[in-house]
Parts: structure tokens; sequence; C-alpha cells
């Protein structure tokens, strides 16, 4: 198998390799620089729906029932993996943690907790 270089692409077999700019590999997206910010915005992107899905949904209003669901089926989305994309970017911890935060902010009685607390009662 011959493989070269020409004019920043490569060739196998005088055949180009396509050029791609993000690769999904074991559920996870990594761009061709090593950053995970895509993916992160992608399970960020999940996690808001279903925390969307939870709230209309559910006809409770329940606090300890509400947050035990996002609990079984937002959070898993959050941490799956998270141990190879953890998130390093400023931005990036923002968006993982807003999830949690526009969720608790409709809550009635977590509105106005810090974040630290709002999923412990």
């Amino acid at each position: 198998m011959k493989i070269q270089l020409h004019h920043d692409q490569f060739h196998i077999k005088d055949v180009p390799l396509p050029i791609v700019t993000s690769c999904r590999d074991l559920g996870i997206t990594v761009s061709s620089y090593l950053s995970f910010s895509e993916h992160i915005k992608d399970i960020v992107r999940k996690a808001h729906q279903r925390a969307n899905m939870i709230h209309r949904c559910f006809v409770s209003r329940n606090v300890k029932l509400l947050v035990r669901t996002f609990t079984v089926y937002v959070r898993p989305l959050l941490g799956h993996n998270s141990v190879i994309w953890s998130p390093q970017l400023k931005q990036d911890i923002t968006a993982v943690e807003q999830v949690q935060r526009r969720f608790t902010k409709r809550l009635h009685g977590l509105r106005d907790l810090p974040i630290q607390n709002a999923l412990h009662c």
C-alpha cells in the first residue's frame, strides 16, 4: 500500500482520500483539531430536548419527582464517556452546566438556589 502526500491531500494508489473535519467513534465526535466542542454541543442539545420534554409531559409539578426524572433521563447523557470528552474550554463547561441551570429555573422552590444545591433536595 503506497501512501503519499500531494497538495495537502493523502492518496492511496492514486485515489484521493476524503478530507473530513470530524469523526465519530464509540459515540464521541472528535474534530480534526482534537476538540470535543462539536460533541458537547450535540449532547447539550439532546439534554435540553429531554429536559424540555420532562416539563411538557409531566402533569405533576412535584419537585422531587421532576428532579428524579432529570437525574434518570438527562444526566446520563451529560455523563456518558465524560472521562474522555471532559470539557476544557469555558464555553463548553458553561454549556453543560446550563442544562441543569435551565431545568431548575423552571421548578418552583429551586429557581433561586445556587446551582450546586439545586438538585440535592
